[in-house]
């Protein structure tokens, strides 16, 4: 008779662990942000986004004499603004042509960093700096966080990489990472396009949702 209430307990035990586990789970799966609102331009980013990882295996900051509009560098290879040039390109927004007519016409709202005199196609839309000002000025800015619920998939975020000033821009993924629970960055660091959990790595300057 003295087994009984073991058992008993034993099997209350299981049940309560169960009970809990499949509680658990699906409140962490619960908890991942529905993509169903996604409009079509964002998706167009983050597909292209995702398919540089496959594409640019190289990283470089050179100068390139490019066509305009719609120039690129060589396809595999870029910096990390390239990687946000080329998604934004897939959903029709050519941050080439769309930076330079806004600099055109308000060069003394762009950052003077590089001494130039007059707007440069083949460079200007690849410099973080100018991205960010661009994206500032057509009022696609939201507030710095340290919420990752507050970053959706197409959005984009730009960092100080060591606190002197060295910068860098990503893309928010649409893949969600489970353990820190927040979405992935698509991005160009040195190495090619990769998808990392990277987002609050560094110091965030900037934020940005143009759709």
């Amino acid at each position: 008779m003295a087994l009984i209430p073991s058992k008993l307990f034993a099997l209350v035990a299981l049940a309560f662990t169960v009970s809990t586990c499949s509680t658990g789970t699906a409140t962490h799966t619960a908890a991942v942000p529905s993509e169903a609102d996604l409009s079509p331009s964002v998706r167009k980013i983050i597909e292209s986004a995702n398919e540089q990882i496959n594409t640019v295996r190289g990283y470089s900051q050179a100068y390139f004499v490019i066509p305009y509009p719609g120039g690129d560098v060589p396809g595999n290879t870029g910096a990390c603004t390239d990687v946000v040039i080329r998604s934004f390109r897939n959903a029709s927004v050519d941050l080439q042509r769309e930076v330079h007519e806004d600099m055109a016409a308000n060069f003394s709202a762009y950052p003077k960093k590089w001494g130039l005199t007059a707007p440069d196609t083949n460079i200007d839309h690849r410099r973080v700096l100018n991205l960010q000002a661009f994206f500032t000025r057509k009022g696609r800015s939201l507030p710095v966080s340290n919420n990752p619920r507050n970053f959706r998939p197409g959005d984009v975020v730009s960092w100080d990489l060591d606190g002197k000033g060295i910068t860098h821009i990503g893309v928010v993924s649409n893949s969600w990472n489970q353990r820190a629970g927040r979405y992935e960055i698509i991005h160009n660091i040195g190495g090619g396009t990769n998808r990392e959990d990277r987002l609050f790595e560094w110091k965030i300057t900037g934020h940005y949702r143009y759709f």
